[in-house]
């Protein structure tokens, strides 16, 4: 409303809004200063943050202006249509600026969080040595013993079978039926 003037030299509201909605610049202007106001008391209640209230309040009213020709008189007045755009915005703010909290939260503790839990890997490696100890005892000594040099020294089977002075066909043998028997133990599936 502006000073000096009477209440019924302005023109209503709907009116405005429904010059609006023709693409009128003027009543948009005096639509603007009619409800600016208002506009950013609801976004302020709401977000109780003065720049985003300004922000959602530049919103409503440019979506007041792209929008006018979607109001409904007979859904209720062109100020309640306004206020009503103002509180929606202004609540899709709080959620989006929660969401986007919950968000970062949710990616700081991810990364803390280690790839793997140490003290789970310790124990499972503990028992599988333990699992592959008891099956290398089912094994006989040549078996063993091949299996040892190879998988644990790192000779090749040239050098197990020159360390335990087989043929290297015997030596490989033994290998191969050592392993099965590992496999068959530790329930390794081929």
């Amino acid at each position: 409303m502006y000073i000096g003037r009477s209440p019924s030299s302005e023109p209503d509201l709907q009116e405005l809004v429904g010059r609006v909605a023709l693409g009128d610049e003027d009543a948009f202007a005096s639509v603007y200063d009619a409800v600016a106001g208002s506009v950013l008391g609801v976004a302020r209640a709401v977000l109780r943050d003065r720049a985003q209230s300004e922000e959602v309040a530049q919103e409503v009213l440019v979506e007041v202006w792209r929008t006018a020709p979607r109001y409904r008189s007979d859904r209720g007045t062109a100020l309640n249509w306004i206020l009503t755009l103002a509180h929606r915005r202004a609540v899709d703010r709080v959620r989006s600026v929660e969401a986007a909290a919950a968000r970062d939260h949710k990616a700081a503790l991810l990364a803390r969080t280690p790839e793997f839990d140490e003290v789970t890997e310790q124990v499972e490696a503990r028992l599988e040595r333990e699992q592959v100890r008891r099956c290398l005892r089912t094994l006989t000594e040549v078996q063993r013993q091949a299996i040892t040099l190879a998988y644990y020294r790192g000779l090749t089977y040239r050098q197990v079978a020159q360390a335990l002075a087989l043929p290297l066909g015997t030596a490989k043998t033994r290998l191969r039926d050592g392993l099965i028997r590992l496999r068959d133990c530790l329930g390794v599936t081929a």
